[in-house]
């Protein structure tokens, strides 16, 4: 719903003492002429995110590894040659064998330490890189909702808005505070499952009602049809019942559901079907019709942190931790989970399978 900015009482021009009140009245407006649902556009050039420091680069990092191990390669058959060539014509060959022996078995140890060495740094930069990624994640998702809250309480709090605007008012404030406190959840989420550790005890936990409260909660926060999200469970089949926690099963196609929906956005047409895939095995497909993922970076998308593309030109919330939430615990669960492109595309299909109870 539009909703108008409020009008100065009286009719008469603000005064200076009344700028803060016109700029609170047009940040409401620019947020109401955009926000729809529960769609949340990036925040206003007045809530605007300071400079970003850029990012380090794994260039240089590459270049001078290849460099290093390039001369100690050089280095290593330059010595090899000489010792060789001082070993043929001397009469101490035995101890110049030895002198080869144990130089390139040096050359061999230094080489394997600089490989070791450039691939720790490079993975030291890519999760710096993905840290930082976060950063400005999870700034925007704390600043955006509480920017919005704070402009809608100093409305009501310094002028008179009639009932039904009110009403809209709390509406959106309190999906500010979902959104809140699904970061939260997501944080601690994350927070538990690094840190626990797998269960001996085997919990046998029923498929059929975790998916069915995913795809409501999904269509209840992104406030679209019920028909965007449909389920599909064979009904021949005996009741399907998997061995994991109902709370990981939870986070897991939570995470799942709703992502499909928030990237196939503003008409989202999301399936999800559930069957046996083998003996002892049972299969969930999750399909979108978003845009899909690059080949390329499909494998990438699971790893902590990583959101594809950069963190302030994005118009989609997130942190870059839901996918790897549903690694992880699938992985606990003794289960794998896939990605591939939806046929006919456009769209992602995600296929999780777990043991069945």
């Amino acid at each position: 719903m539009s909703l108008p900015a409020v009008s100065v009482s009286g009719g008469r021009e603000p005064a200076s003492g009344d700028r803060g009140d016109t700029d609170m009245e047009e940040g409401l407006a620019e947020r109401s002429q955009t926000r729809t649902g529960v769609a949340y556009p990036q925040a206003s050039s007045r809530f605007g995110t300071p400079p970003v420091e850029p990012r380090r680069s794994l260039g240089w990092p590459i270049l001078l590894g290849v460099v290093l191990i390039g001369s100690i390669i050089a280095l290593g058959v330059g010595w090899v040659l000489v010792s060789i060539a001082a070993a043929l014509g001397s009469k101490n060959a035995a101890f110049y064998w030895a002198v080869l022996g144990v130089g390139v078995a040096l050359l061999v140890l230094v080489l394997i330490g600089v490989i070791v060495y450039l691939a720790l740094t490079v993975k030291a930069i890519a999760l710096s890189q993905r840290q930082s990624n976060f950063i400005d994640s999870v700034t925007h998702e704390l600043k955006s909702p509480l920017a919005s809250l704070k402009l809608y309480l100093q409305t009501l709090t310094r002028r008179s808005v009639p009932p039904e605007q009110q009403a809209d008012f709390h509406r959106f404030m309190l999906q500010d505070v979902e959104r809140l406190d699904t970061l939260i959840d997501h944080l601690l989420d994350a927070a538990k499952t690094l840190q626990r550790r797998p269960s001996a005890e085997d919990e046998v936990s029923p498929l059929l009602p975790v998916l069915e409260r995913a795809s409501a909660t999904a269509v209840q926060r992104h406030g679209v049809p019920a028909e965007s999200v449909r389920l599909v469970v064979d009904s021949t089949a005996a009741p399907l019942v998997v061995r994991a926690r109902e709370a990981d099963l939870e986070i897991v196609f939570r995470n799942l559901v709703d992502n499909a929906v928030k990237y196939s956005l503003p008409l989202p047409a999301v399936e999800v079907t559930a069957a046996v895939a083998s003996p002892g095995r049972v299969r969930v497909r999750v399909a979108d019709n978003g845009p899909g993922i690059p080949v390329s970076k499909r494998t990438q998308v699971f790893r902590r942190f990583v959101r594809l593309g950069s963190e302030l030109e994005r118009s989609t919330p997130g942190t870059g931790l839901g996918l790897f939430l549903v690694k992880s615990l699938v992985k606990q669960m003794r289960g794998r989970v896939d990605v591939r492109g939806r046929l006919p595309p456009p769209g992602t299909v995600f296929e999780v399978e777990l043991p069945a109870g």
